[in-house]
């Protein structure tokens, strides 16, 4: 009999299942081919302390020094400059107050990102607590965490039906019995609500594209930093010597293997643009991911009220690396009994029961 058993191998479901394997057999079945393909293989991979609603905040510092420090670290210093038009004052001001960042001139910005254009860029802004997160190693040390602890990870399990006696049984190809089922399904996770026999959450899937440039003007881009534009209406970020740019759409799509929009990416990109000397010539790969977000916009994390043997761990919107330590932590904690670390406040606006379902 497994005691926990996981559907959902992205960072949601591994990084549970490393918290719980300490107190039980855990099983992950993942419904693709590999580990992390839908949103957390397609994650910006930034660690932000600010960045978020209030209990993702709180979820940001209780595990900050897990990123930090836990084998060797997974955070290398990216930095993270807001950028405005001359004509974005008053939004400039807001997000660089709900950021914590410091106000620079355009000719220091200019300095770090030497493609930003005097002429159309009216303000800036600067936090050096932005990191780049090694999402792969995390991925793999949290799977490597199950399998120490004679857990299982498995993929090219998907569910297809779902059924409780005294026990749960998970068919997905063969069937599995289990005396817990943890919901780490991304997108799809109303849907294995709904297999359950249990209430949906109201979890809706929003489509983020991207696009990979080449470094604009033959620039080293290794050091510049993410650059996020005012009311996060699109953001760059450096990466492999190239340089990745995103609208920041947050478009709700069905849960699906999603695909870039043609003309909400090119509607990013000339936002971009409009602060940049250098144009766009080239797109060499584009791409989109799934963010999914519960009605109040962040983290869903333990027991179901109707049956607390369903665990949700869900809701992980554009949050899910950086929130993964302590959010596992906190359902791991609530499922077993240990007093949270975290503060009754935020435990009590993650919980499953916040929501009128």
């Amino acid at each position: 009999m497994i005691d926990f058993l996981i559907i959902g191998g992205g960072i949601a479901g591994l990084s549970a299942g490393a918290r719980l394997s300490t107190h039980g057999k855990v099983m992950v079945l993942e419904a693709e081919d590999a580990l992390g393909y839908h949103a957390s293989g397609r994650s910006a991979a930034l660690f932000e302390e600010s960045y978020g609603p209030p209990s993702v905040v709180a979820l940001n510092k209780a595990g900050g020094d897990f990123l930090h420090t836990q084998n060797g670290g997974y955070l290398t210093p990216r930095g993270l400059m807001l950028v405005g038009a001359q004509d974005q004052s008053q939004q400039f001001d807001a997000d660089s107050n709900e950021l914590n960042m410091a106000q620079i001139s355009v000719d220091e910005a200019i300095a770090r990102v030497p493609i930003l254009n005097p002429e159309q860029v009216g303000f800036a802004a600067v936090s050096e607590a932005a990191f780049d997160i090694d999402t792969d190693r995390l991925l793999q040390d949290f799977a490597r965490t199950i399998r120490h602890n004679r857990g299982t990870v498995s993929t090219k399990h998907k569910v297809t039906a779902i059924c409780k006696d005294t026990h749960w049984i998970v068919t997905a190809g063969q069937s599995f019995e289990a005396r817990n089922l943890v919901n780490a399904a991304g997108a799809w996770v109303d849907e294995i609500a709904r297999l359950a026999d249990l209430p949906p959450i109201g979890i809706t899937p929003r489509r983020r594209s991207m696009a990979r440039l080449p470094a604009p003007g033959g620039h080293d881009v290794s050091c510049w930093p993410m650059m996020l534009g005012v009311g996060e209406t699109w953001y760059a970020k450096p990466d492999a010597g190239k340089l990745l740019v995103s609208p920041s759409e947050a478009d709700p799509i069905p849960p699906q293997d999603a695909y870039a929009d043609d003309l909400v990416l090119a509607e990013g990109l000339a936002r971009y643009e409009a602060l940049m000397t250098e144009v766009v010539k080239r797109v060499e790969t584009t791409w989109a991911g799934l963010r999914s977000f519960a009605p109040d916009g962040t983290l869903v994390l333990g027991p179901d009220p109707h049956d607390p043997t369903f665990i949700w761990s869900a809701g992980q919107g554009g949050y899910g690396f950086q929130t993964a330590p302590a959010a596992s932590q906190l359902l791991c904690d609530l499922v077993v009994g240990t007093p949270p670390a975290l503060d009754a406040e935020n435990v009590a606006m993650l919980t499953p029961e916040r929501l009128k379902r």
